[in-house]
């Protein structure tokens, strides 16, 4: 029986199926049609693995993201297989032959591990967790010698930037750009309809796939580039007489961030950082003995008072019981909280090693924005939000205590 998909590939869609190697990133300006060629290709391997239970996955930075972007083509162009079969819930079609192609977010990347792939897209990758692709999904195509297609629009010099620029340079990788006004996809008319309504660094991003212009909406990014041009984002060791502060985002289902900060004189010291899903305190009581770290003040969010209505106990008061001293952190809006991070930033420095996954995600910490490129007044709630939250509380906090860089009483510890 002859199964013909209802895919029309457009020419440039036609010349990319023919170029795919086993690792590919497309820079693709909107409405390319990346989404649908991806799809397409997801479900033509998917028909002809031979080997047992293929698995195939197109991972968005969210889930609603991944239901709302791809799931109507995946039912689309797989509704004319007989004997195919659907979960909504999970976002994923299973194929007659034992294949399956499911939709997933990355809000919580591992969550990921563990899952074997046979070939995998990543969708707007520089909105994904920079880790996700090396720590994650590099390691579990492995096994099966899957492939990767990683498509999206810039944003500035981030991971996704490094992807592509890693491809250019690789034998085995493709690698291209889709520029709008190379295509002819989108008439001149529209283009310049949009070029007049949009803030030119957007329409550069958006159609002429430029990672030159400044990611979109980025709060902290003025910052930290200073930061980095006056070479404070480098190695900052622990030192042994300055007691170490924390500043915690805490998490269960989602994640907990905390940074690690000293201070030496007016300069803030952030010497390391640490994350985890689904843990409890007792957990990260643990993680804080074994970097045998000398603790002052442990600082954490204001809702962390509440008291939890299957025990009755707040976590400051759990936290309390392992021995923690902790402080609340005062509750203010997310914007003062923002503007206290911008006047602090200029005296931090950060240790470029310890401190990465929480550089990447402050890097990224971005303004939402409507499909006009308009920003709104709230931030983007993704994989970036819990670690900048983190850093916020480390700006609130710092100014409610200025006096807990003290050098550390050896006399008190017993030691002459």
């Amino acid at each position: 029986m002859k199964i013909v998909i209802p895919y029309k590939p457009r020419e440039h869609q036609k010349a990319v199926h023919k170029k795919l190697k086993r690792f590919n990133v497309l820079v693709c300006h909107r409405r390319f049609g990346k989404t649908v060629l991806c799809i397409n290709e997801l479900l033509k391997k998917a028909m002809q693995n031979t080997l047992p239970r293929p698995r195939y996955y197109y991972l968005a930075p969210t889930y609603s993201m991944a239901k709302r972007v791809a799931f109507d083509y995946l039912k689309e162009y797989t509704g004319v297989i007989p004997n195919v079969s659907y979960h909504e819930t999970e976002l994923r079609a299973d194929l007659p032959n034992g294949a399956r192609i499911q939709l997933l977010g990355c809000e919580r990347p591992d969550s990921l591990r563990g899952l074997y792939i046979d070939g995998v897209v990543l969708d707007e990758v520089a909105q994904m967790p920079p880790r996700l692709w090396t720590e994650i999904i590099r390691p579990a195509l492995s096994d099966r010698n899957g492939f990767m297609i990683g498509i999206g629009t810039p944003q500035g010099h981030n991971s996704f930037h490094k992807l592509y620029d890693h491809a250019l340079h690789q034998k085995d990788w493709y690698a291209e750009t889709f520029k709008a006004s190379d295509t002819n996809i989108i008439s001149e008319l529209e283009l310049n309809e949009a070029k007049a309504l949009m803030p030119e660094e957007v329409y550069e991003a958006e159609f002429e796939c430029s990672f030159d212009s400044a990611t979109i909406g980025s709060i902290y990014a003025k910052g930290l580039n200073k930061a980095e041009e006056e070479g404070r984002i480098t190695k900052v060791p622990y030192e042994t007489g300055i007691k170490v502060n924390t500043y915690w985002d805490l998490g269960f289902a989602d994640k907990t961030a905390i940074f690690f900060v000293q201070q030496k004189g007016s300069a803030f010291h952030i010497i390391d950082y640490y994350e985890n899903n689904g843990e409890s305190l007792e957990f990260y009581t643990t993680v804080l003995d074994e970097k045998k770290y000398i603790y002052d003040t442990h600082y954490l969010p204001h809702d962390a008072s509440v008291r939890e209505l299957g025990t009755g106990v707040s976590r400051v008061e759990t936290a309390q019981s392992l021995g923690m001293r902790t402080s609340i952190v005062p509750k203010l809006s997310i914007e003062d909280g923002i503007n206290a991070v911008r006047m602090v930033l200029s005296r931090c420095w950060f240790d470029h090693e310890k401190c990465k996954h929480g550089l990447d995600a402050l890097r990224q910490y971005r303004w939402a924005s409507n499909d006009r490129g308009e920003l709104k007044n709230k931030p983007v709630h993704d994989w970036t939000s819990h670690s900048a939250d983190a850093f916020r509380y480390f700006a609130v906090g710092n100014n409610q205590s200025s006096e807990w860089t003290t050098k550390i009483e050896y006399n008190n510890l017993g030691i002459v």
